[in-house]
């Protein structure tokens, strides 16, 4: 396991040097999804029509954000459970999208489309939303404002900490770590 500083927008080549438990801390441009979110975007994909920002590259953060107290961009920014996103995700990734953050196991067609597409499916520590928000420099509604904390945020983040759960390979971390304590007859 390894550790690495990555910058976004993604490319094939930054994900797939990633292995299940490598430690990332991510810099630049991420965006902000939940299910309503993703819904409404893999709508537009399907209909061919432009969506609010560019896929290419990016990362997907499944946050429901606090408001800011005054002077700070964004308050508390925990993951949210990403299996919601499960159904919606392959689409992402087979569309340009290279990475995902949540917290929770994903199906295996998500973790298929990590492989068949580069992708990576990175976990955030849960309860820690108060600390990750803190490397959150900048947020703005992009779009979807009526959906409040589940609008499509433009985020600017530095050092943010996230692990590799489903890298480019079809490793899931959390079943190797269970492989490890599993008894064997």
């Amino acid at each position: 396991m390894a550790n690495y500083t990555l910058t976004t927008p993604l490319t094939s080549e930054d994900t797939k040097k990633l292995q299940a438990g490598d430690t990332v801390l991510l810099n630049g441009t991420i965006f902000t999804a939940r299910d309503a979110a993703h819904k409404r975007l893999v709508d537009l994909i399907e209909k061919g029509e432009e969506l609010p920002f560019d896929l290419e590259g990016s990362i997907i953060y499944f946050v429901g954000p606090t408001p800011p107290k005054p002077g700070d961009p964004i308050g508390s920014a925990g993951p949210t459970t990403s299996y919601r996103m499960d159904s919606f995700s392959p689409t992402m990734l087979k569309n340009g999208s290279k990475g995902m953050i949540g917290k929770g196991k994903r199906d295996q067609a998500v973790k298929d489309a990590c492989v068949d597409y580069d992708g990576i499916y990175f976990g955030a520590t849960g309860g820690a939303g108060a600390l990750l928000g803190k490397q959150i420099t900048s947020a703005e509604v992009i779009a979807y404002p009526e959906l409040g904390p589940e609008a499509v945020r433009k985020i600017t983040v530095k050092d943010f900490p996230v692990t590799v759960i489903n890298d480019t390979h079809g490793n899931d971390l959390y079943q190797m770590g269970r492989a490890k304590y599993e008894v064997k007859d």
